[in-house]
């Protein structure tokens, strides 16, 4: 398939696709304040994590920014995933993406996280909590996630800064790694 790349704001890099059937495509990551897409390394790590439960899995992408991890979840078999990102610009850039990759298994929500969470909850199988580090939402997004989000035995993959405290019970860490800057965990809700 065709590289893809995002229009509207400014971009500042670009990151690909890792694996499964759109593997190499690019994507353009918009310079935007605590726009910062999980490396490569730390998602072929995750989506190795994924491989026994991402076939036919119904995805979240919270804090979607440039997409690539829900793009990359329905590349490697998720049934779909829903992308949320509250910047219209980078929101129209993953719908601009998802028409180039020609699939509907990817659905775009133009919504502030917290406030989509605070809509009429639909069980997801797995869901990506990458939020900007600064704001502090971690604790916020996984306790209204536990409101009717997850479907049994949900995942939830957690990437926060390094120094950021373990998730509150009742989350546990079923698999966790750190880069310099960054700590990455699948958690399950326990509750």
């Amino acid at each position: 398939m065709a590289n893809a790349r995002a229009k509207g704001p400014k971009a500042r890099g670009v990151v690909r696709i890792i694996g499964g059937r759109w593997r190499g495509t690019r994507i353009a990551v918009a310079d935007r304040p605590g726009l910062r897409p999980s490396p490569d390394r730390v998602r072929e790590t995750l989506f190795n994590w994924l491989a026994p439960y991402i076939d036919g899995a119904r995805c979240l992408d919270l804090f979607a920014g440039s997409g690539v991890l829900g793009f990359e979840a329905v590349s490697r078999g998720a049934a779909s995933a829903v992308l949320v990102e509250r910047d219209a610009a980078a929101a129209a850039a993953l719908a601009e993406l998802a028409g180039r990759l020609g699939t509907d298994a990817v659905g775009i929500e133009r919504a502030d996280a917290l406030t989509y969470l605070g809509g009429t909850p639909r069980a997801y199988d797995i869901v990506f909590v990458d939020p900007p580090f600064a704001d502090g939402l971690e604790v916020r997004v996984l306790d209204a996630l536990a409101h009717g989000w997850l479907a049994p035995h949900a995942l939830v993959y957690l990437e926060s800064a390094r120094e950021a405290p373990p998730p509150p019970a009742p989350w546990q860490v079923t698999k966790s790694g750190t880069t310099r800057q960054v700590s990455y965990k699948l958690i399950r809700y326990a509750g």
